[in-house]
């Protein structure tokens, strides 16, 4: 039985939704691939429990993992366990408790982890990620966790401005479920661009909560009405702005655009969110207040997209070097005219997928199902060596 060390950031619902995983499939793991995934540390915002002897065979039992388990679902941190300490520096954990083999997995939804992921790398560790952030900072930091390296003699900045894909370690990273969830998104742009085949364009609903807004918009509800309704079954984020402002769209959709090669950031990106920026600084209430004034313009939207026989979605298009984010009229019988509901779905457009594209549709959002394609990201790196 091969021990596979993971160092855990992040106990959130996703988090917690793979350690469950993890222990829940230790017998599949184990009778199928002849692994034990064992975890070293787990560390929340407010402290860290780890293994007290650093070996390669040293893990904190499935007891210790069930009362953290139990202790989280009941609103609780790792400071208040038994075994809890202040975490402080997660790079200096990583630095204390990594050992060759380890994957660092990151659950968090911070930029804070960065020094650690990168001291990871540089220690020859495995990384997994679901948060988006550290793919969408500096591309310096980009290229050290994704493995990039030049696809020919000279920079990657020249591989870059000559628009030719860039190299990619993937046996050191896997980032599938930053954008989709578990849908194999990362993974078919990674084979496209391995093969050759020259991607002319990929346009995509990345968003649960806003492809329901967008359905109940088609279907004669008023902005106001759907987004209060989404708000109250906790469709949204506890801040529906933090949804509707498009921006965690537009961070999956510049990942999507550098795993071309395009040398972007966050402030190249167009987004136009559901609602004007004057009303970025009221309360939820008062922003919850506000919305019927925009009612009639949505509606408008929807209508004058109806009157010339299209739909309107939030989409995310990458094309052309650029990204764009927004509302955005589609053809009615294109994959994403005819998306509706919660679902997520990515078109890639390339050589071989024309006139038809290349479509992956499903669940893009969800703790279990995140946190499933995030497991699987853990097992492909435990083999990938």
């Amino acid at each position: 039985m091969r021990q596979i060390p993971i160092i855990l950031f992040g106990l959130g619902g996703v988090g917690s939704a793979l350690l469950r995983q993890i222990v829940e499939q230790r017998v599949h793991h184990a009778e199928q691939y002849g692994i034990e995934l064992q975890l070293s540390a787990l560390c929340d915002s407010s402290g860290a429990v780890t293994v007290t002897a650093v070996s390669a065979n040293a893990a904190l039992g499935d007891q210790i993992l069930q009362e953290i388990l139990q202790l989280k679902s009941a609103g609780g941190c790792l400071l208040d366990h038994r075994l809890g300490k202040p975490q402080g520096d997660l790079a200096a954990i990583v630095d204390r408790v990594g050992c060759p083999g380890a994957i660092v997995v990151d659950c968090t939804a911070s930029r804070e982890t960065v020094p650690a992921l990168l001291l990871a790398m540089e220690r020859s560790y495995q990384v997994a990620l679901v948060n988006k952030i550290p793919l969408t900072v500096e591309m310096e930091t980009y290229d050290r966790l994704t493995g990039v390296g030049a696809a020919v003699a000279g920079s990657a900045e020249n591989s870059r401005s000559m628009g030719q894909p860039l190299t990619r370690n993937l046996t050191q990273s896997r980032w599938e479920t930053t954008v989709g969830a578990g849908l194999p998104v990362i993974a078919t742009l990674n084979r496209l661009v391995a093969s050759g085949d020259p991607i002319t364009r990929i346009a995509g609903a990345l968003s649960g909560t806003l492809g329901y807004v967008m359905t109940g918009l088609e279907g004669g509800a008023s902005l106001s009405e759907i987004v209060c309704e989404a708000h109250r079954l906790g469709y949204t984020e506890p801040d529906p702005r933090d949804d509707l402002g498009g921006i965690d769209v537009a961070r999956k959709a510049l990942i999507l655009a550098r795993g071309l090669g395009w040398q972007l950031s966050m402030e190249d990106m167009q987004v136009e969110g559901l609602y004007p920026s004057s009303m970025g600084e009221l309360s939820v209430t008062e922003f919850l207040e506000a919305l019927p004034e925009l009612d009639a313009e949505f509606a408008q939207r929807v209508a004058d997209a109806a009157a010339a026989g299209k739909v309107l979605r939030y989409a995310a298009t990458i094309e052309g070097g650029k990204c764009r984010v927004g509302p955005t009229v589609v053809e009615r019988e294109s994959p994403l005219g005819r998306l509706s509901g919660t679902d997520n779905l990515v078109e890639f457009h390339s050589r071989w997928y024309n006139p038809n594209p290349l479509v992956i549709q499903g669940s893009g959002a969800g703790t279990d199902v995140t946190a499933a394609g995030l497991l699987s990201d853990i097992v492909e790196l435990a083999f990938a060596r």
